[in-house]
């Protein structure tokens, strides 16, 4: 058995790749491999809006049931939601069946710590190991409970909700009456919380991607495909457009010119008026190497350092923790406020996206403005599965990395990454000329896809 763990849980195609057995087994090996003391664990599990959802939650669930741990069911809930919610409830644990950005027929399931951490890598191998014992051994070590011992499960989608909303609104001492908001919640599971969240502090709003069937999260919306959102913020004269996506972990605004402002952008708006507030714990922001350069320069601008991590909120996550950052992300629109959440919300960075350009009684424009992004081009090449590292040990590869990076001369770099969780090798290559990278990148996203598609 390969490793089911990517960097962001277990994800692939529903009932395919990610079957309900394999639900059941991880359920049934997280009560095992978790090492919680409490006789019935609780395990808190929430979904997003894809028609797999519900049987992969009632699979899952049985699992869990089957080892005599208990079950509650929040319903739809973003994924940062449930990561506070386990620490709100007490629960032993938390699930979210959800694969994010990634389009209907892909799901995932992720798991959360009673602390509203995602698993380490440690504990993630032990499941996989109980996984496999139990698949070696199924004759005589399941380990099932019988009778009594059996788990329960119960409903608490309405407090659910009303909770995260709550703590959510707690998060900014602001009034958002006279804003102008266009929110794209990407058919997914931000429906609900955003709409109450901006709603109740009283913004106007402008809702898209609001209208979930189970076959269109992430289509042609949210935080993947933001132009639809970023044009009506110029047709409805809106202040901001917020875009999550599926899961609602993600953010990619735009400003009242319909301009995207990425994750980037974001860090450095809220890391300049965290630092003007006095919280910014040494002036330090987490950011990972796709991460442009102009946020540097942006933050150094301001007295502020970065510091570089490999890709993967989790990774973000485990640098803040050792070094005391606060504000940490990613490009792509994961952004933690570590004194507020565990993991990345889009919701949440909404909010302090928002009262950041409010304190600062600039436009968004004018607040965006101020990191200037050198052109950044990234590319996919497609290759088989079991091929996504291959590149780094052939000689042509390598030797042409070495002649663009020549190339640049100081003045750019040359990024080339697995992907963790698609039969993907990204390519990214950043510098001054935009025309000359763009030709490097697909010159050499196609020498990878031809070699190990």
């Amino acid at each position: 058995m390969g490793r089911l763990f990517g960097t962001d849980g277990v994800r692939g195609i529903a009932n395919s790749e990610l079957t309900a057995e394999l639900a059941f087994n991880l359920g049934a090996a997280s009560v095992c491999a978790l090492g919680i003391e409490r006789e019935r664990p609780v395990f808190l599990i929430g979904r997003d809006t894809r028609v797999s959802g519900d049987m992969l939650r009632d699979a899952i669930s049985a699992g869990i049931l089957s080892m005599g741990g208990d079950v509650i069911n929040t319903g739809v809930l973003p994924t940062p939601a449930v990561a506070y919610l386990v620490r709100r409830y007490r629960a032993d644990a938390g699930v979210v069946i959800s694969a994010s950005h990634n389009l209907f027929e892909y799901n995932g399931i992720k798991l959360f710590n009673s602390a509203g951490f995602k698993l380490d890598d440690a504990i993630e191998d032990g499941i996989e190991r109980v996984i496999a014992d139990r698949a070696a051994n199924r004759a005589g070590a399941s380990g099932r409970v019988v009778g009594a011992g059996l788990g329960r499960s119960t409903e608490r989608a309405a407090d659910a909700l009303r909770d995260y909303v709550d703590f959510l609104k707690d998060s900014v001492d602001i009034s958002l009456r006279g804003v102008k908001l266009v929110v794209d919640c990407a058919n997914g599971a931000a429906k609900a919380a955003a709409e109450a969240v901006f709603g109740e502090l009283g913004a106007e709003l402008h809702m898209l991607g609001d209208k979930p069937d189970g076959l269109n999260i992430n289509d042609g919306c949210g935080s993947t495909r933001p132009e639809n959102m970023a044009k009506h913020v110029v047709e409805c004269g809106a202040d901001l457009g917020l875009a999550f996506d599926g899961d609602a972990d993600r953010l990619i605004a735009a400003d009242e010119k319909g301009r995207l402002m990425d994750g980037d952008r974001i860090m450095y708006i809220c890391a300049s008026m965290l630092k003007t507030c006095g919280v910014l714990k040494d002036n330090l922001v987490t950011a990972t190497v796709m991460s442009n350069l102009g946020l540097k320069k942006a933050l150094e601008r301001i007295g502020c350092a970065l510091q570089i991590t490999a890709v993967g909120d989790r990774y973000v996550l485990e640098r803040m923790l050792k070094t005391g950052s606060v504000l940490g992300g990613e490009q792509s629109g994961h952004i933690i406020f570590l004194e507020r959440g565990t993991t990345g919300d889009g919701i949440l960075a909404a909010l302090q996206l928002i009262k950041a350009i409010l304190r600062s009684e600039k436009k968004a424009s004018e607040s965006a403005d101020l990191v200037t992004v050198y052109p950044q081009v990234l590319r996919n090449a497609v290759v088989k599965s079991g091929n996504r590292g291959r590149y780094a040990e052939d000689s042509a590869i390598r030797a042409e990395i070495a002649r663009i990076e020549k190339f640049m001369a100081g003045d750019g770099r040359v990024l080339i990454r697995p992907s963790g969780t698609e039969p993907l090798v990204r390519v990214m290559i950043e510098g001054g000329d935009a025309d000359a990278i763009t030709r490097m990148a697909d010159d050499l996203a196609e020498m990878i896809e031809t070699k190990f598609g």
